[in-house]
């Protein structure tokens, strides 16, 4: 017996080692009752092979941009009603109603710098309450809202950590009619969702204010992608998204986002003091129509026709008049009324500006001293 029992340990420290070594392998065959057969009979396709490099592109991209996505949730907790607070005292002799529950958004949003800025929109935290960022790590960090622009719809964030990842600026102007894009963010609380389109527009006018120059795509943006980054196939932020066109609160294939180059000039101003100044001219223009650019003799219908002129202010003592078209300014052609309102917004307060002019056919340059734009002032 124990001969026995050593030859068979023998014999299975043997087949051990050849199994270990690949010597042996054994084959099980798992058939399935009734005799039938469990071949395979579909095709498998290889899938080791590459991509091709139009599609491998957006793997890069996503792997290279996602880190630096983040979720952001707000809660506020809402105030108690005074008649409900009395009907839950009379009737029910209790303290009062039960406290109201914290509301939440949730929104998207890309970290622009190591120390932890955090660009988002506006209307994601403009309500108030404690403002949470979740990092792709799902790491979580109260933020504090460093400033808001509520024209532009742009905020900044900032929350307290280092060695973040980041998303390069690119060059929103520069971006082509047709350039494929990628947006990402946590539509409905997603995180991380990617989606890609291509630009199906630029600068859309969607009646939301005097600073609409938004980006169209149709890569798909839902609820909750708001603030989070449109890139371009080099990885780079080309614009912050913002809205969709939707019958049904779901997307429709036509998304705004912000141009990164409008929300460049935003930042650098929340950064330093927490809002935005802009120049003030003082006038009300409209486009220019085929008929005016008869009446004061153009070669094309250009520019910026003013309606109207605010006593007092920078355009009145440079002696601008209602049915002047403005040309020009500081130089550079003005196609439209939104190109004038950029320009001059963008003009620091107190610059003294050449503006170009035509009235009744007869070319003259004025100068004005910029204001700066009053918070609820919607004239240039």
């Amino acid at each position: 017996m124990r001969r026995v029992a050593l030859f068979l340990a023998l014999l299975a420290v043997v087949i051990g080692v050849l199994l270990a070594t690949g010597v042996v392998e054994i084959h099980v065959a798992l058939r399935p009752p009734g005799g039938v057969d469990a071949r395979p009979f579909w095709r498998e396709a290889g899938t080791d092979g590459a991509l091709p490099p139009g599609l491998a592109v957006w793997i890069e991209v996503a792997r290279a941009v996602t880190p630096a996505v983040v979720n952001i949730s707000t809660t506020q907790r809402q105030t108690r009603d005074r008649l409900v607070e009395e009907f839950f005292r009379r009737f029910f002799e209790g303290p009062g109603a039960p406290p109201p529950a914290p509301r939440a958004s949730l929104g998207s949003g890309a970290i622009v710098s190591p120390d932890g800025y955090v660009i988002t929109n506006y209307h994601v935290v403009r309500q108030g309450g404690d403002i949470i960022v979740k990092l792709a790590d799902q790491r979580e960090f109260q933020a504090r809202l460093v400033g808001g622009d509520a024209r532009t719809d742009i905020a900044l964030l900032k929350v307290e950590a280092r060695n973040l990842p980041t998303i390069p600026f690119g060059d929103s102007d520069r971006l082509a009619v047709g350039a494929p894009v990628m947006a990402i963010g946590n539509p409905f609380g997603l995180d991380q969702t990617v989606t890609t389109g291509i630009v199906s527009a630029k600068e859309r006018f969607i009646g939301t204010g005097p600073y609409d120059d938004f980006i169209q795509t149709d890569a798909s943006i839902n609820p909750g992608n708001s603030g989070g980054p449109l890139v371009d196939a080099h990885g780079a932020l080309v614009g912050i998204n913002t809205a969709i066109f939707s019958q049904t609160g779901g997307w429709m294939g036509i998304g705004f986002a912000t141009p990164v180059n409008l929300a460049k000039e935003v930042l650098v101003q929340l950064r330093a003091t927490g809002r935005v100044v802009r120049g003030w001219l003082g006038v009300a223009v409209a486009p220019v129509s085929p008929e005016v650019a008869r009446q004061v003799r153009l070669d094309e219908a250009r520019g910026a026709v003013v309606v109207e002129v605010v006593g007092g202010s920078p355009a009145a003592r440079a002696g601008i008049e209602p049915g002047d078209v403005i040309v020009a300014f500081q130089g550079a052609p003005v196609p439209a009324p939104r190109e004038l309102t950029r320009r001059v917004a963008g003009t620091p307060p107190g610059t003294e500006v050449r503006i170009e002019i035509v009235r009744a056919g007869d070319r003259r340059t004025v100068t004005a001293t910029l204001g700066e734009l009053p918070e609820r002032e919607t004239r240039r």
